[in-house]
C-alpha cells in the first residue's frame, strides 16, 4: 500500500464489514453498505481502479441457535438469508463486484491455508482453558450459549463481547456467573484444549501499524487503549459443529473443534476479491497485486467491531504474509427518532419497508451519507428524512436542474453555443478539488457536498444573471445558459457516486451517452452534447401529511411490538461481524430519581463555545489541551478526549461549555470550565441551528 493520494497506481479493494446471515436488512445495517458504495463509485470517479466486495457470514452461533430453534439445518438457514442479500443490496444501487459467502469452497480453502502458515509461523499454541459448559444438556457452551456478567465493566455480556457495555472482545472463560443459553440454568466452567493466536507478538507492529493508518479518528484512536493495557491472546477455536474445521499440519481436520467466526469472517475479503479475479481475469484484476503487494485496502465497518479489524486482522495478515490495510473508517450508529434502534420492539426502518413505501433508493443513499460525519451518530426520522428530501434534493439540486435545462432547451434545443465562463470553470474546478479532498479524507460527506454546494451556486448564478430578462438571442443570455449546462453536468458527475440512478438520469437528459459511472472527475468539464430533448424532474417533494402517516405507522409497530413483551436483544437477532450496535432504551443509563429546581438549574452557566485548538497533553493517555472561545474570552480545558477524537479536526467545530465550573489541575494544566459530551464515545454536544459563540444555553 502506499499513502499517496488517490488515486494511486495501485489497485484498490474496498470492502464493508460482513452482513451476519441472521436477519432483515435495516437502515442501520444500509448505511455501512452505502456508505462503502459511494466511497469505492467516488475512488473510481478519480481513476482509481477498484474492487469493491463483501460476503454474508455464514458462521457463528446465532445461526446454529437459530436454524436449531426453526428445525433446519444452518447451512440452508444462513444460504436462505444470503440470497435474500444477494436481491436487496442492488435495490440500494449498492453494486458488489462480487458478493461471496464465508462458507463457500474459495473461503475454506483460504481460511485453513492462513491458519496452517500462522501455525507454521510459531503463532499458534494450544492452551487448557476454562469453557463454559451445561451439564443439564451435557455440552461445552461456544459464545452466543453463555450470557453472563463483563469481568471489565459489570455489564451484561455474552460469550465473545461486552456488547452492552464496554465492547470489549471477551475471550471464552472471562465471562462472569455464566448462565447456559440453552437451558437457562447456571453454567460450570471445565478444563479444555483450545487453540490460541498469539496476538500479543504484535503489539510493536500493531503501534506502527496504528501510526499509519487512515480512515476515521474512531478506528485509529481506540486500539491503542487495548495494546497499552497489554495485548490478550485469542482464542481461534470453538467447541461447535457448525464452522470452518480447525487444519491440521497434515491436511487432515481436527473434527472437534471448528474455526472462531472472527477467523474466517474477515478472511471473506480476500476469498471475495479472488473470486472477483477468477471471473473478470487477472488482467482486469489481480487480486494478488492488492493482498500480497502494494495495493490498496480500505474497510468500510461499524465502530463496535473496531478491535476485530484494527487489532486481529493486520495481526493475522501479517503473521500470515499478507498486505495490510491503508485505511478503516467505522460508521457511528443509527438511531431512530431520538431513540436506540431495537429490532425487538420493531423500532426500525426496514429495508423492504423503505422500498415498499415506493421512495427511490437513491433518496435515502443522499440522506445516509450526507446526514453526519460518517463516524458521527445519525438519527433517523421520517420528518427529518423529508427536509432533507425537499430541502437539498428537490429545492437545490433539482430546481437547478428543471430550471436551467428546461430553459436551454425551449431557447436553444440544447446546450448554446458558446464556451463556458472563466467563473464557472473556476468553479467548478474548484468542486472537483474538494471532491478530491474528501475522498482522500475518507469523507462521502464532504463528497456529496461539494455537489450539492455547486448546484447552489448554479441558483445563485442564473438567479444574478436572469436570463429570463434578457433576448434569448444575445450574447448575455446565451452565456449564462451555456455555463448553467455546464454546471448541471458537472454536478450529475459529482453526484453520481452519491446518487447513481438519479446521476445517471440526467446524464441521459443533456444527451450523454453511456454510463455516467464510466465518467471520471474531469468529464465534468467536457462541453455536453448540442441537442436534448426537454428535461423531467428528477426528485419529487414529500408531502406533510405522508410523514405524518409513516410517522403513525412505526410509532403503531413499536408499541405493538412492547405490549407484546418480546425481551429478545438487538444482538441476538441482528448482526455479528456487521451488528448495528444500537441497543434498546433500557441499556441506556438509569435516570437520576432525585430532582432539581429550575433555580438550581439557572445557576449553571452553559455557553455555546467554539474549538480554536486542541492537542494531547505530554503522559496523559486520555486528556487533550483545548482552547475554547465562549465570545467573552478564550478558556483552556482540559478533557478527557484524546483516544476518542481526531484532535487536529476539532479546531472550528462549536461545543458546549460549562463555564462556571471550578477550576481544576490535571496533569500539571489548569482547566477552566468543563466541555459537554455524551457516551462512552465522547460525542461532543453543539447546537443544531446557528447560536453565537458565548450565547447561554437556558
Amino acid at each position: 500500500m502506499s499513502h499517496e493520494d488517490f488515486p494511486t497506481d495501485e489497485p484498490a479493494v474496498v470492502t464493508c464489514g460482513l452482513p451476519y446471515a441472521n436477519g432483515d436488512l435495516h437502515i442501520g445495517h444500509l448505511r455501512g453498505y452505502i456508505g462503502a458504495d459511494a466511497f469505492s463509485r467516488a475512488l473510481e470517479t478519480l481513476g482509481q481502479e477498484t474492487a469493491y466486495v463483501c460476503g454474508s457470514d455464514m458462521h457463528g452461533t446465532p445461526v446454529a441457535v437459530n436454524a436449531e430453534q426453526e428445525g433446519v439445518d444452518p447451512e440452508d438457514f444462513a444460504l436462505d438469508w444470503h440470497r435474500q442479500y444477494e436481491e436487496t443490496f442492488p435495490k440500494f444501487n449498492v453494486e458488489f463486484d462480487n458478493y461471496g459467502h464465508t462458507h463457500d469452497e474459495t473461503n475454506v480453502e483460504t481460511t485453513q491455508e492462513i491458519v496452517r502458515t500462522l501455525d507454521d509461523e510459531g503463532y499458534i499454541y494450544e492452551k487448557e482453558i476454562q469453557v463454559a459448559y451445561d451439564p443439564d444438556a451435557d455440552q461445552y457452551l461456544p459464545d452466543r450459549y453463555v450470557e453472563g456478567t463483563c469481568p471489565y465493566c459489570g455489564a451484561k455480556a455474552r460469550g465473545d463481547e461486552c456488547d452492552e457495555g464496554c465492547q470489549r472482545h471477551l475471550e471464552p472463560g472471562e465471562v462472569e456467573d455464566p448462565t447456559s443459553t440453552i437451558t437457562g440454568n447456571p453454567a460450570e466452567y471445565r478444563e479444555r484444549t483450545h487453540k490460541f493466536f498469539e496476538v500479543s507478538e504484535f503489539a510493536d507492529f500493531l503501534t506502527d501499524f496504528l501510526d499509519g493508518l487512515e480512515g476515521t479518528s474512531n478506528a485509529r484512536n481506540q486500539p491503542r487503549q487495548w495494546i497499552e493495557d497489554g495485548l490478550q491472546d485469542w482464542c481461534i477455536t470453538r467447541d461447535m459443529d457448525w464452522g470452518i474445521d480447525y487444519p491440521t499440519a497434515d491436511g487432515e481436520d481436527e473434527s472437534d473443534l471448528v474455526l472462531y467466526v472472527w477467523v474466517d469472517a474477515p478472511i471473506e475479503y480476500i476469498s471475495s476479491s479472488k473470486q472477483y479475479s477468477e471471473r473478470v481475469g487477472e488482467d482486469a484484476f489481480d487480486w494478488e497485486q492488492v493482498w500480497k503487494g502494494d495495493g490498496e485496502i480500505m474497510h468500510v465497518i461499524g465502530r463496535d467491531i473496531i478491535q476485530h479489524h484494527a487489532i486481529f486482522w493486520p495481526a493475522m495478515l501479517e503473521g500470515a504474509g499478507y498486505n495490510k490495510p491503508r485505511g478503516i473508517a467505522a460508521t457511528g450508529f443509527i438511531t431512530i427518532n431520538g431513540k436506540g434502534l431495537s429490532t425487538s420492539r420493531n423500532r426500525a426502518i426496514w429495508a423492504k419497508e423503505y422500498l415498499e413505501e415506493g421512495f427511490h433508493p437513491d433518496l435515502l443513499r443522499y440522506y445516509l451519507t450526507t446526514t453526519g460525519g460518517l463516524q458521527q451518530d445519525v438519527d433517523f426520522s421520517w420528518d427529518a428524512f423529508q427536509e432533507t428530501v425537499n430541502g437539498e434534493l428537490v429545492g437545490t439540486i433539482g430546481n437547478f436542474w428543471y430550471r436551467s435545462l428546461l430553459f436551454a432547451y425551449r431557447n436553444y434545443e440544447g446546450t448554446p453555443d458558446a464556451d463556458v465562463s472563466e467563473e464557472v470553470r473556476e468553479r467548478i474546478e474548484g468542486a472537483i478539488g474538494d471532491v478530491r479532498e474528501n475522498v482522500n479524507d475518507y469523507s462521502m460527506r464532504g463528497v456529496g457536498g461539494a455537489a450539492t454546494e455547486l448546484a447552489q451556486f448554479g441558483n445563485e448564478y442564473i438567479q444574478r444573471n436572469e436570463p429570463w430578462k434578457l433576448d434569448a438571442e444575445s450574447e448575455d443570455a446565451t452565456q449564462v445558459i451555456r455555463d448553467c449546462v455546464q454546471i448541471a453536468k458537472a454536478v450529475a458527475v459529482l453526484l453520481e457516486p452519491i446518487t447513481p440512478d438519479k446521476a445517471q438520469a440526467l446524464w441521459a437528459q443533456i444527451g450523454e451517452d453511456g454510463d455516467i459511472a464510466d465518467a471520471h472527475l474531469e468529464d465534468a468539464l467536457e462541453a455536453p452534447p448540442r441537442d436534448f430533448d426537454e428535461p423531467g424532474e428528477l426528485f419529487e417533494k414529500i408531502e406533510d401529511d405522508r410523514v405524518d402517516e409513516l410517522t403513525e405507522k412505526l410509532e403503531e409497530r413499536v408499541a405493538a411490538a412492547s405490549d407484546d413483551g418480546d425481551e429478545e436483544t438487538e444482538s441476538d437477532e441482528s448482526t455479528d461481524a456487521e451488528a448495528d450496535g444500537m441497543s434498546d432504551t433500557d441499556d441506556l443509563e438509569p435516570l437520576a430519581d432525585e430532582r432539581i429546581g429550575f433555580e438550581d438549574f439557572q445557576e449553571l452557566d452553559v455557553r455555546v463555545g467554539r474549538i480554536e485548538s486542541a492537542e494531547g497533553i505530554e503522559g496523559a493517555d486520555d486528556l487533550a489541551r483545548l482552547e475554547v472561545d465562549i465570545g467573552f474570552e478564550t478558556r483552556q480545558i482540559v478533557a478527557g478526549i484524546k483516544q476518542l477524537h481526531d484532535l487536529e479536526e476539532l479546531p472550528g467545530e462549536k461545543c458546549v461549555l460549562l463555564a462556571n465550573m471550578e477550576k481544576a489541575e490535571l496533569f500539571g494544566v489548569e482547566s477552566n470550565g468543563m466541555i459537554l459530551a455524551a457516551g462512552e464515545e465522547a460525542d461532543l454536544l453543539t447546537t443544531h441551528g446557528d447560536a453565537a459563540v458565548g450565547e447561554k444555553i437556558k
